[in-house]
């Protein structure tokens, strides 16, 4: 709909203006012919763990962003709690250091795939990027995924060989498996023409000239810096241009309410400066810049104006999104809208209803308050969707991957709400007539003696190995393309069968038609069918039946799951069943029995294990399992009703 169709009494909004009849003029290209030689706009890059946050910190460090006493903790910009239980990067954030005359902008990217919102996010701020590759594991999936998006936005490339010190490292084949990786992403000539420093991140130290047979540790990163400065163009802009600043990320403040993060593109952004705000829907709004920041190491500092290229902060914009534009009152143009790709996996977020809801440190538990929060989650995260269910109280929200999903949950769960979550599903795409299903490509990194069983889990997950290389150190590298949906609970099969030591990271690669029905778990579950307290006497009879997740003393209710059956059918126990007591002294009273520990799961192990008549029901204080039906009998007619379905030819997920 235009903006301003409608009453006059429509075109207020918050006590501010909107122009009944004016659209955004969409950006109409320029030759720039003026560059910010000042600054430096970059992106670090990489597959997990791979040392980025590190060598942000030996950057910080020695740009003399700290103190000489100061003490600062490893990895200073996972400020999460979560990021550093993990120890890994979840949300995108910028820092800046001072070299010389110049200012380096630096955006720290998430680099697990489930998060590769957050990295495209980060490219449309830069103007080059840092690949961040390890010297011994090479190129991974994530690699794959960042390289992708860069080439695509014709981004120059710094490669950046870090952990070079590492006994097992393997430079020059590392090297050549980048440029593979450029060549099979179809990089054109001058994209291939990249430089190489070599790193250690954690001893603070580059070098552009390193010899593997007589290595040479640096002295500081400051080659680093200088092919920074030398390689990474400097912002250009059209002197002539009015004013175009990109939203691009979002935070909150307790005083000034919503902050924007925005990179500036043409013009200059003023301090209680009033702007056009050009809206997602076509509509402009006149708003006034309350406050504005730019980034000096750590720290927001207040700043009076802004030119072209910089990254700041700007307050004042109560419902701003990501994606808007904030551009010249007398002639509007809106940049393109930021795209990122679809979500390829979707879970079911609904209010708890099991017998014990309320009963505990929840605090928020309405369908209002959970919706709210969902929504509120989808203004600053562009890669999730919320989308409505046949039930009131319950929502499909949709993402890249387990761990952002489950990342969601936690957070959710650590603010007091109690929810109940369903068993994670593929989102599936009809094309040209035919079902089609995400396909993920998985690098898996295991001892010899494990390729073998490995090759078996997969094989039954409908997997298909593309290639396999011996590195003659013990260790195979094997890389598969896997339905989506056969890596749903397949992290803790594979850890237990090659005995924690497997490595396996894993992205998405695309759609391909539906591959049929898969039997991801061959175990049954344990159903507790009374409610009560657990009893050790109860578990003694039990504990041959499985692996238990309850401990005696535990509140359980009719329909939850308290163990992992050995067989591949569901049991229903009596787990609060009480020794009864007499007056006669027994033969076997002296003899010590010994009861199993219980083994209760974290969330992400709880997403993994639930099937399709399970989901996870989750506490400030717990997270448990349970029947989606809680009486039996209910239980019962599903599963007829599921078998019928089944013999009539539907696909059941």
């Amino acid at each position: 709909m235009l903006a301003g169709a409608g009453l006059a009494s429509d075109l207020r909004l918050h006590g501010r203006r909107r122009e009944p009849f004016a659209r955004a003029v969409p950006y109409s290209g320029r030759v720039p012919n003026a560059t910010r030689t000042d600054l430096r706009n970059i992106a670090i890059v990489a597959h997990v763990d791979h040392g980025k946050t590190t060598l942000v910190d030996g950057l910080l460090r020695q740009s003399g962003a700290f103190r000489a006493n100061q003490e600062v903790a490893d990895r200073v910009l996972d400020s999460m709690d979560l990021e550093r239980e993990k120890g890994i990067t979840i949300l995108a954030k910028n820092t800046a250091v001072q070299y010389g005359e110049t200012k380096i902008n630096i955006i720290d990217t998430p680099g697990h795939a489930d998060f590769g919102g957050e990295v495209e996010r980060g490219l449309t701020m830069v103007d080059g990027v840092l690949l961040l590759v390890d010297a011994s594991e090479g190129p991974l999936p994530q690699t794959r995924f960042v390289l992708r998006k860069t080439l695509q936005a014709r981004l120059p490339v710094i490669l950046v060989i870090n952990k070079v010190d590492r006994s097992d490292a393997r430079i020059a084949e590392v090297i050549d498996e980048v440029y593979e990786l450029f060549l099979d992403l179809d990089a054109d000539e001058s994209q291939i023409e990249f430089p190489i420093v070599y790193t250690n991140a954690k001893d603070g130290w580059a070098s552009v000239d390193y010899d593997p047979e007589n290595p040479v540790d640096g002295e500081s990163l400051r080659p680093l810096l200088d092919l920074i400065v030398k390689h990474i163009p400097a912002p250009s802009y059209d002197s002539e241009h009015p004013l175009q600043a990109l939203v691009t990320n979002l935070d909150a403040s307790p005083y000034l309410g919503r902050i924007a993060l925005c990179r500036v593109r043409q013009g200059t952004l003023r301090r209680g400066q009033p702007v056009a705000w050009c809206r997602t829907d076509g509509s402009i709004e006149r708003v006034k810049v309350t406050e504005l920041f730019v980034t000096d190491a750590l720290d927001r500092v207040e700043a009076s104006e802004a030119g072209p290229g910089e990254i700041i902060a700007i307050a004042g914009l109560s419902e701003v999104t990501i994606g808007e534009t904030l551009a010249d009152p007398e002639d509007p143009r809106a940049l393109p809208v930021i795209h990122v790709d679809d979500p390829s996996l979707s879970v079911t977020i609904g209010t708890n209803t099991s017998p014990l809801a309320g009963q505990e440190r929840g605090t928020k538990v309405t369908a209002r308050l959970l919706k709210g929060r969902l929504d509120s989650e989808l203004v600053g995260n562009v890669s999730l969707r919320v989308l409505p269910t046949d039930r009131p109280d319950t929502w499909e929200v949709q993402g890249r991957g387990e761990l952002q999903l489950a990342v969601l949950v936690e957070l959710m769960r650590r603010e007091g709400y109690e929810l109940t979550v369903g068993k994670p599903r593929v989102v599936t795409k009809e094309i040209d007539g035919e079902l089609h299903e995400p396909i993920e490509h998985m690098t898996i990194d295991i001892p010899e003696e494990h390729v073998g069983v490995v090759t078996q889990l997969l094989a039954t997950r409908k997997g298909r190995l593309g290639e396999m290389v011996n590195h003659g150190t013990g260790w195979v590298r094997m890389e598969y393309r896997v339905p989506a949906r056969g890596l749903i609970g397949f992290r803790t099969e594979f850890l237990t069968e090659t005995r924690g030591t497997g490595i396996l990271h894993h992205v998405f690669d695309g759609y391909e038609p539906w591959q049929g029905p898969l039997r991801l778990r061959p175990t049954g579950s344990l159903v507790a069918d009374r409610p009560g307290k657990v009893t050790t006497f109860a578990l003694m009879g039990l504990q041959d039946r499985g692996l238990m997740f309850v401990a005696p003393g535990t509140d359980v209710y009719n329909g939850m799951i308290v163990g992992e059956h050995n067989r591949a059918e569901d049991l229903e126990v009596n787990i609060v069943r009480e020794k009864h007591l007499t007056n006669m002294r027994s033969s076997t009273a002296d003899e010590l029995e010994r009861l199993t520990p219980p083994a209760p799961p974290t969330l992400d192990e709880a997403l993994e294990f639930v099937r399709e008549d399970e989901c996870v029901e989750v506490t400030p204080g717990h997270v448990r399992l349970r029947k989606v039906e809680l009486d039996p009998h209910a239980r019962v007619k599903a599963m007829r009703a599921k078998a019928r379905e089944a013999r009539e030819g539907v696909a059941v997920g």
